[in-house]
Parts: C-alpha cells; sequence; structure tokens
C-alpha cells in the first residue's frame, strides 16, 4: 500500500537512493563528473540526515519501501519552493510524483505560501511536463545551482500559485 508521510530518520537510506537513481537516470546525458558531484553534495546520508531532522522531506513508501522522496520550503515571506522531487525510475507514472508534489504544496501553503517556484534542468523531458501539466509556468533560464565556472548548466524557472 503506498503512503505519503513525512520523512523520519529510519527513511534517510532510502531517500538517498532515490534521489540518487533519479538523479543519474534523469541526467543520464549531463557529464558524469557533473552526477557524481550533485550525487554526493545533496544526496549524502549526513545531509539529508539533517534536512530529514530539520522536517524538510516528505516520504512517498510502499510498505515500509521508499519509493520517492521531495521536499521545499518558504523562499521568501509568500513565496516556497519545491527543492527536490524523485521518484524510483522503476516506479515512474504511478502518481507517486503528484502525491509528494501534493503533500510539499500544502504544507508550503499551511506555511503562508501563496506562490511555488520550481527549477528544472533545460531539456529535462520526465519533469517539464509533469510540472507544466501541475500549473507551473515557465519564467525564466538561469544557470543551474552548483554549476561550476567553466559549465553550461541551464535551469529553467517555473512557478504557479497556489
Amino acid at each position: 500500500m503506498l503512503t505519503v508521510q513525512k520523512a523520519e530518520l529510519k527513511h534517510v537510506e532510502g531517500i538517498c537512493g532515490v534521489c540518487t537513481r533519479g538523479y543519474w537516470a534523469t541526467y543520464a546525458s549531463a557529464p558524469k563528473a557533473y552526477i557524481q558531484r550533485i550525487v554526493d553534495e545533496f544526496y549524502n546520508v549526513e545531509r539529508v540526515s539533517r534536512e530529514v531532522h530539520n522536517g524538510e522531506y516528505w516520504v512517498a513508501l510502499d510498505g515500509e519501501l521508499v519509493v520517492g522522496a521531495g521536499g521545499g520550503g518558504m523562499i521568501s515571506e509568500r513565496e516556497g519552493e519545491l527543492y527536490v522531487l524523485y521518484v524510483e525510475p522503476t516506479r515512474k507514472y504511478q502518481g507517486i510524483g503528484t502525491l509528494l508534489l501534493h503533500a510539499v504544496t500544502q504544507e508550503l501553503k499551511e506555511l503562508g505560501a501563496e506562490m511555488q517556484w520550481v527549477s528544472v534542468a533545460k531539456g529535462n523531458q520526465m519533469a517539464i511536463p509533469f510540472y507544466e501539466s501541475h500549473g507551473f509556468q515557465f519564467q525564466q533560464e538561469r544557470k543551474a545551482y552548483a554549476s561550476l565556472e567553466d559549465e553550461d548548466h541551464v535551469s529553467l524557472r517555473y512557478k504557479r500559485s497556489i
């Protein structure tokens, strides 16, 4: 049975695994060194443990197995951001991402958000149609977060009213 809940410390390894596999699957055409650097920085046990402890992650569970993870937070008094949303690559197109997006969005609304932002890698044809189908509208391009000076990775910024 699929459930969505706030992540607990017992879910950290599952979150790291889902996000790592999801990132590799999503950005397979990017340079391997770039992918590995991002995965090492964002989806390591120490960082994810801290973020779970701070209440920043939601998980989708199939029984006790983590099959998706998402999280977000406030970026201004009235704006929230979806920071991360990954579903186990073998479990895509089962509504898991939508359930996680809804959970994060409800939390942001309770915190006072009226607008929600998300960044998507340019060319990410898994995520772009998903976010657009949920009402996000393209706003601008910018250099991808965590890109080095000599890298040309581009993020697309989307937002929606919530």
